[in-house]
């Protein structure tokens, strides 16, 4: 009887491919010291990285991926997900030391993104400075806006670019905020202590989050109370994640609120946490904040110092440039140190989400209310509003307007009589012509539709929605096409890829609106079928616009040479 010889692999250790060279692990382990080396800070040490050294090398992803244990292949794909780490092969040329990246969101597009590129091109070395489009920085209302490194030129222009170029203005400017002793002065943290002490109940608060009718204002409108009662519902331990990542375009009210007053938000956080007992706060802030990340770390600071928190009890951690982040099973995705790739659900996030426990998940603007709602009582909020809505909203307006900005309004107010009464009207020359009403995924409405209530609620039988009250203000001198256009890219360049609906979806309606000639049947078929088929809001809501305008804006498309077939 013959035998047959079996060849067995021999077991290795360590990685597969090219070694990790030990000056390179050497360097990594004194750039990041001590820090931990938990999956959920793989994304972190990838910031110090990039920030360290301009990019990130495949040679420091290696070391990286030795020090945390993972594989090359999973720390790849978390960082080739994000668009703000940039990676370099072993046989590619490091970028120039200085990068520009300039915003291409509608609102910024409207007010010359493109010719300031081509201007920043024309004048600068390409060998000295790269010149990146970037997608929404949160900056709207004062468009064209452009990042030097870290710090962020408002109303860039070639000459400022330049001042700062020549000055190395590459991190952002100080910010003045109001300090722990100042809110303390002026009452603050009396409803946390209150909580801690047994003066105020969970069920005395959740009443009177209900009364007041405060929603989550990241977009969805969920009663804030609801959400804590589904947390508070599941067994512990339970976690708090704060949703600071508003990457949608035309949205930049809650960097508003923390520059504000960032101990009034950290208080209304450890307010949502002690009322779903949990053990630990994660705020997730955008990455195009880093002035606020430098100012959240000193209000936390301060807090620790103080003993209102023990120390690590609230962890900030950076975004990456994901615009998927912003929903939020893909954020908590994120903070695991992972591609933020929404998850199926069920599960939802209230019974199994960071860590695989139940986490409760609000906006920033939400919880910065709570406090203020508690002092001026639930009727006060309440008794704001306009056309049967209630409580107050917060509208970042960018645009055609005279004073574009944060308007803090009331509830179902109109965009007519927002811009009359709050935006100081349209910019001179200037005609209404539409309206975005929540951002690039709330869809698009005319001129004719502008005393339209504008609130959770009121704007779905027209095909939109309110989402996180961004509005962007179109004139007659605005061309619908390349507003669709550019609507339509940042979605393709921001969808994730996980499902095929959005991921093709996407790239084919940007195809088709491209053209002269618009199938209009095609176009309602694909649309159906994204918002049909995709996992998350990305790809559900990515038609809105181009909906909005074959519902609203036929003549204007005919006007501007675009034929409409079927």
């Amino acid at each position: 009887m013959s035998q047959t010889t079996v060849k067995r692999n021999k077991t290795r250790s360590g990685q597969r491919g090219r070694m990790t060279q030990p000056e390179t692990l050497a360097w990594l382990n004194h750039l990041l010291g001590d820090a931990p080396n938990d999956r959920e800070y793989l994304i972190e040490h990838l910031h110090v990285i990039q920030d360290h050294q301009g990019y990130l090398s495949f040679a420091s992803l290696r070391a990286l991926a030795e020090r945390m244990n993972l594989p090359m292949a999973a720390v790849y794909e978390t960082a080739s997900f994000y668009a703000h780490f940039d990676i370099i092969r072993d046989d590619e040329t490091p970028p120039p030391a200085v990068t520009i990246r300039v915003c291409d969101s509608l609102s910024c597009q409207l007010a010359g993104a493109e010719a300031l590129t081509n201007a920043l091109k024309a004048e600068l070395d390409p060998h000295e400075v790269r010149i990146l489009h970037a997608p929404c920085m949160g900056r709207c209302d004062k468009a064209p806006v452009l990042e030097l490194g870290h710090h962020h030129i408002e109303h860039a222009d070639v000459e400022k670019t330049k001042a700062a170029l020549s000055v190395q203005m590459f991190e952002p400017e100080p910010l003045n905020w109001q300090s722990l002793s100042a809110y303390q002065s002026a009452g603050g943290y009396q409803l946390l202590q209150a909580c801690r002490d047994g003066k105020t109940s969970v069920e005395s608060l959740i009443s009177m989050l209900e009364k007041a009718g405060l929603r989550g204002l990241g977009g969805a409108g969920f009663p804030t109370f609801k959400k804590w009662q589904f947390v508070r519902a599941e067994q512990g331990p339970r976690y708090c994640v704060i949703n600071a990542d508003e990457g949608e375009p035309g949205t930049f009210k809650d960097r508003y609120y923390l520059e504000k007053s960032p101990h009034q938000f950290l208080e209304g956080a450890l307010i949502s946490a002690w009322a779903i007992e949990a053990i630990g706060v994660y705020i997730y802030l955008r990455d195009e904040y880093p002035g606020v990340n430098k100012l959240l770390k000193a209000a936390i600071a301060e807090l620790e110092e103080s003993g209102i928190i023990e120390v690590g009890y609230i962890q900030l951690r950076r975004g990456a440039g994901a615009y998927i982040c912003g929903e939020e099973s893909a954020l908590i995705e994120s903070l695991e140190g992972k591609p933020g790739k929404p998850r199926h659900r069920p599960p939802f996030v209230a019974q199994k989400g960071l860590f695989d426990r139940p986490t409760l998940v609000n906006n920033v603007e939400t919880v910065y209310w709570i406090p203020e709602i508690y002092h001026k009582g639930a009727d006060w909020f309440a008794s704001h509003g306009r056309y049967g809505r209630q409580g107050l909203r917060s509208f970042s307006v960018s645009g055609r307007v005279n004073k574009p900005g944060v308007h803090l309004a009331p509830a179902g107010i109109t965009l007519q009589e927002l811009i009359d009464e709050y935006c100081g009207g349209m910019l001179s020359g200037h005609q209404l012509l539409g309206y975005l009403p929540g951002g690039a995924s709330g869809g698009i409405l005319p001129a004719s539709k502008a005393n339209i209530p504008l609130d959770f609620d009121t704007l779905q039988a027209e095909g939109c929605f309110i989402g996180s009250a961004a509005v962007i203000v179109l004139s007659d001198q605005d061309n619908l096409q390349q507003v669709a256009r550019n609507l339509m890219a940042f979605f393709r360049d921001e969808s994730c890829g996980q499902c095929t609906p959005c991921r093709v979806g996407t790239d084919k309606m940007l195809s088709l609106i491209e053209a002269k000639e618009w199938d209009v049947e095609q176009l309602h078929r694909l649309s159906q079928v994204m918002m049909d088929a995709s996992i998350c809001g990305l790809g559900q809501a990515a038609p809105n616009p181009v909906l909005g305008l074959l519902r609203d804006f036929k003549d204007e498309l005919i006007a501007s040479n675009i034929i409409l077939r079927g």
